[in-house]
């Protein structure tokens, strides 16, 4: 699975992406996992222009590449960082499924907090961890400018797991609340 829109760090194949940063190359690995030599997303540098411009209590829309290996599903999170990438809050999550009952889904939309705070270039990222197959944590990210407002947000922390020292999330067997208490127990953190 790769994600094309809001367009990921990097992406060759993304959707309106910005231009690269100066040294940057394109990443032709997208739709891979994240191995446990690499940073968290792969590239933490941002695009030097936002990917995308949003409004907090809007619905937005993220896309991915059409095919692709969705492994039965999984839990999937959507959420931003206000500080650079160091605490990311939630603001959607699916568990379970993912892509769709089908495994078929590839426009995910949610209504982002009308509380989320505005910013120039918030770091954007959706983790997801696969059902089915080895386990593997994937992890796209991006920056995007959202209009908003001035108070901090509250909300959960993003579950990272199958990745270095992090949980081991089992494969779901059939099971899709396989996991699913690391992310009822997130803590609560608050951005912005």
């Amino acid at each position: 699975m790769e994600m094309i829109s809001p367009c990921p760090r990097y992406s060759p194949r993304g959707i309106n992406c910005p231009k690269l940063p100066p040294g940057e190359q394109l990443d032709y690995s997208l739709s891979s996992p994240l191995a446990n030599n690499q940073e968290l997303c792969k590239h933490n540098k941002p695009w030097p222009t936002p990917a995308a411009t949003w409004t907090a209590g809007q619905q937005v829309s993220v896309k991915f590449a059409p095919g692709g290996a969705p492994h039965g599903g999984g839990h999937c999170q959507f959420s931003f960082s206000y500080d650079g990438g160091k605490k990311y809050v939630v603001v959607h999550e699916i568990m379970g499924h993912c892509f769709g009952a089908d495994n078929n889904q590839r426009d995910i939309s949610f209504t982002l907090p009308a509380g989320l705070p505005g910013a120039k270039q918030a770091d954007f990222m959706v983790t997801w961890v696969n059902a089915i197959g080895n386990r593997e944590f994937y992890c796209w990210s991006t920056n995007v400018a959202i209009n908003g407002g001035s108070t901090p947000f509250t909300g959960k922390e993003v579950t990272i797991a199958n990745w270095r020292t992090y949980p081991v999330i089992a494969e779901f067997q059939g099971n899709f609340n396989t996991g699913v208490e690391h992310y009822k127990n997130a803590k609560t953190i608050t951005v912005g």
